[in-house]
């Protein structure tokens, strides 16, 4: 007879595993969990059937499989720690909260930059830093360290100008750095038609919990990434109400995407 402490144990098992797969899906670890489990399978008939020297090598195998998932599957555990540290007792923001007024201010001059952007088809890539820091990605650009302004990232985003290529980092509601380099996202599931800019904004998203705005240079269509996942064609007041959601005096933990909104493959 299962006691209260085997249930509770089970589900929280149960829990883990599927918070696990959550954070897998989508990504080339999925394929390597399928590989992992191939070989268990044959190590398991080859005992079944008494399969001597497959037996033998599978069992060596076994012995560096635990080494080679923490290499092959270093991403997905740094995300997961990122994402357990957030959420914990332990998660921490970096600066003061943002009051009401400084909040609608900065998701406004972001939004209606976006806008101005779209319309002129310059291509724009704005990363607001949220609890995971960023001292690593901006040290991989030039510092700026001045109040978000929408003439400061239009004077930016001008084309051919140094600044222009990578990314903008901003904390709060001051723009720390231009040019910063961004880790591209691996995802087979990204439509083969996103370029650098989109892949870099959807890997920033998946390594820390920060919001990237995109702006496509082609299309001049507007895009959020959050959490790995991309939203395309927003209007500049979907955006605005989104960020809000996100960055004002009572931020939302995980709120969700607009339900009509879908990622717009070709769009």
């Amino acid at each position: 007879m299962p006691t209260l402490r085997d249930l509770l144990d089970i589900l929280l098992v149960t829990v883990l595993i599927y918070q696990l797969l959550l954070l897998i899906r989508g990504t080339r670890a999925v394929q390597l969990v399928m590989g992992l489990v191939v070989l268990f399978v044959l190590y398991a008939l080859s005992r079944l059937l008494g399969l001597v020297t497959v037996n033998w090598l599978l069992s060596y195998v076994g012995i560096v499989i635990p080494i080679a998932f923490l290499i092959l599957f270093q991403p997905e555990l740094r995300r997961m720690l990122e994402q357990l540290g957030r959420g914990g007792v332990l998660s921490t923001a970096f600066g003061p909260p943002l009051g009401r007024a400084e909040a609608i201010r900065l998701v406004s001059d972001v939004a209606r930059a976006a806008r101005v952007l779209s319309i002129r088809k310059t291509g724009a890539l704005v990363v607001l830093e949220r609890n995971t820091g960023l001292t690593d990605v901006v040290e991989t650009g030039i510092r700026v360290d001045a109040t978000v302004t929408v003439p400061l990232l239009l004077t930016i985003f001008y084309p051919n100008t140094p600044l222009h290529d990578g990314a903008v980092i901003l904390r709060g509601n001051r723009v720390l750095a231009a040019a910063c380099l961004l880790p591209l996202s691996e995802n087979p599931t990204l439509s083969k038609t996103l370029g650098t800019r989109h892949r870099a904004a959807v890997g920033i998203a998946e390594q820390t919990d920060a919001v990237a705005v995109i702006v496509s240079a082609e299309t001049g269509v507007i895009s959020v990434a959050r959490e790995g996942e991309l939203r395309r064609g927003l209007s500049e007041e979907e955006l605005k109400v989104y960020l809000l959601g996100l960055f004002g005096p009572h931020p939302v933990r995980s709120p969700h995407w607009w339900p009509w909104r879908r990622a717009a493959e070709g769009r």
